[in-house]
């Protein structure tokens, strides 16, 4: 049976087993970005707005991974030969996929979709083995089933190409979170553990939450300097860079004031800890897609800095911060139980800017969104000044859907 204590030793060790996987996500986000930038850019306009899909499809099922996995080292011992070995053998797997990014749509699919579904059907097969508790091995049997029918549209879409093919994956990836969402219901298998946060480590993995906000972020960077590396260096290519930058700090700085900070502790004082680590897990998924937009928007700023602003263009340059600031608004609910209302203004903001932006440049566009975000930046730090930090207050009921 695999343990689920942890000393702080232990702990130590965890962070480091996890930390490695972290970089490996690192190198699939990145590649999702440089998979999706030149798309962007086409002429045609189908592929222009295909390319916005791609975010999506690719993104979903890779986070998903790191999320289970996240799961697996916060409920059992990672120092454990079969946890780890569960850590390395998706750690591969993601770069496998993360390979095949450039022509996953076409004759590699098989490279993207092969992987994940062994990963899925096949990781909670063994944990049912490993564990001794017959509601922990009824949730991971339930799961594998859910997961095998979510194989068939990600198997089926290696036989097609293109728009077919992410027709079938869209499929195959809601299956998957809806499954989760409602913790795999199968006729005839206990439901007594009925919520996959259960019995996790709670704490540790609102830890996980916030690095992973940290290699998201440190991702943008990353496409960021590597497209500024291979583009003619140019006063605008060099405003564009500047603007990218600033923009990453700035999203930095309105997710850790002061929910992101003080998260852990929030979930620790929840009268509810499923219910406040779930929906946590929700917050942080939407703001990482935000992060992946935002850097494909750069991307294009950078690429493209003068040049008049395509519709396709704006979507990632001012939607990312707008999904962004969703995920910000329910992790605002989650750690306070409130709405936050600069980020419903800022967001208010952003779609408002569109309109007039659409007449402008990459450039231009982007500038207006780092606007926006320090606009916001300032009102929460004019808040804060000479007030006592506030201590979390998370709900004691599920917060509603913004």
């Amino acid at each position: 049976m695999v343990a689920t204590g942890s000393t702080e030793g232990e702990k130590r060790r965890a962070d480091f087993l996890e930390l490695f996987f972290d970089l490996v996500l690192v190198f699939a986000l990145s590649g999702v970005v440089s998979r999706v930038t030149p798309d962007l850019s086409a002429d045609t306009f189908t592929r222009r707005w295909t390319a916005l899909l791609y975010v999506l499809v690719l993104v979903a099922p890779i986070m998903w991974l790191w999320t289970t996995t996240a799961h697996i080292t916060s409920r059992f011992d990672p120092r454990r030969r079969p946890v780890q070995a569960m850590v390395l053998l998706t750690a591969f797997g993601v770069v496998f996929m993360a390979s095949s990014l450039p022509y996953a749509f076409r004759e590699r699919g098989w490279a993207f979709a092969v992987p994940y579904a062994l990963l899925q059907v096949g990781r909670p097969l063994v944990l049912t083995r490993l564990v001794r508790d017959p509601a922990l091995q009824a949730l991971y049997a339930r799961s594998a089933i859910w997961f095998t029918v979510s194989a068939v549209p990600w198997l089926g879409g290696m036989l097609v190409e293109d728009a077919a093919r992410v027709g079938l994956w869209l499929l195959a990836i809601t299956i998957d979170l809806v499954a989760a969402r409602f913790s795999w219901p199968v006729p005839g298998i206990s439901r007594e553990l009925d919520d996959a946060w259960e019995p996790t480590k709670t704490h540790h993995l609102a830890d996980r939450y916030e690095q992973l906000l940290l290699i998201a972020l440190g991702e943008s960077v990353l496409a960021l300097g590597l497209t500024y590396t291979d583009t003619p260096v140019s006063l605008a290519t060099t405003l564009a860079l500047v603007v990218g930058f600033a923009t990453t700090v700035l999203l930095w700085r309105i997710y850790y004031y002061r929910a992101g900070q003080v998260l852990p502790e929030a979930v620790d004082s929840a009268g509810n800890k499923v219910l406040v680590g779930r929906n946590a897990g929700r917050a942080h998924m939407l703001m990482v897609l935000g992060i992946v937009l935002v850097a494909v928007g750069y991307g294009i700023a950078v690429t493209h800095p003068v040049d008049h602003v395509r519709p396709a263009w704006l979507a990632p340059i001012l939607g990312g911060p707008i999904i962004y600031l969703a995920g910000r608004i329910r992790l605002e609910r989650v750690v306070f139980d409130r709405l936050s209302r600069r980020r419903l203004v800022g967001i208010a903001t952003l779609a408002a800017a569109a309109l007039p932006l659409a007449f402008t440049t990459p450039l231009i566009a982007a500038t207006g969104a780092l606007t926006v975000l320090l606009g916001m930046a300032m009102a929460d730090a004019r808040q804060a000044r000479g007030r006592p930090p506030e201590p979390p207050s998370p709900p004691t009921a599920e917060p509603p859907t913004i």
